[in-house]
């Protein structure tokens, strides 16, 4: 398959960093993007329950842990359809998440392209724990939000953190979606954490910011 020119510019090898692919993303976002988003402002700041995931609450007492991935996003935004539930836990905890998930009818069925396992509940549903060791993780499993149906969720700020490390492009589309529909406050956390940890994507986020407000916007905004 042949590499586009955009591309090849700058991976002529056609293996784009996370970074690069963001950054392809996010010039493609802000050529195409036009202000609303064709749902409705009440839609977008509905925060719902409905997808059911296993409650880890009664299996992990005393561990600290939070939900991570698609279904960490709806306590941000509208919630959205995915396979599985991604929690994080401290990677010295491992040992005992697992044993905790195996006592409780879980099944161990295999590791994770990254430090973690992927592990399926009594009733069949997808669970993968991811092992971090990240400078951030204490302060982030110490401060969790709550979603709609009372889990732990990573804050916002950790949250981003991690879908920038990621970016494909649902991670990219999260990110725009979460950061429009944030409060200045949250943003200024989120600017405050990105700032701390990786400066050098502050351009990026800054970026996302504009692309999410504009797109949930009924107008333009200033540039």
């Amino acid at each position: 398959m042949d590499i586009p020119p955009a591309i090849a510019a700058i991976a002529p090898d056609g293996q784009l960093t996370p970074a690069q692919r963001r950054r392809i993303l996010i010039d493609i976002c802000r050529r195409r993007i036009r202000p609303g988003t064709g749902s409705s402002l009440e839609f977008l700041r509905r925060r719902t329950a409905m997808n059911p995931w296993p409650d880890l609450r009664p299996v992990l007492q005393g561990i600290p842990w939070v939900v991570i991935g698609a279904v960490a996003t709806r306590a941000y935004m509208p919630e959205r359809a995915t396979k599985d539930l991604d929690i994080l836990v401290r990677r010295e905890d491992g040992d005992e998440v697992r044993e905790c998930l195996e006592a409780a009818g879980y099944t161990f069925v295999t590791r994770l392209a990254v430090p973690g396992f992927l592990a399926h509940s009594p009733e069949g549903v997808e669970v993968d724990v991811v092992l971090g060791d990240d400078p951030w993780l204490d302060e982030a499993l110490a401060h969790p939000r709550q979603d709609p149906a009372g889990f732990p969720v990573l804050d916002l700020p950790y949250l981003v953190l991690m879908k920038m490390e990621s970016s494909r492009a649902q991670d990219v589309a999260d990110l725009s979606r979460m950061l429009g529909l944030a409060s200045d406050e949250e943003l200024a956390k989120v600017r405050a954490v990105v700032a701390r940890y990786v400066p050098v994507e502050m351009e990026d986020l800054e970026s996302l910011i504009y692309l999410g407000r504009f797109e949930t916007s009924t107008g333009s905004v200033e540039q």
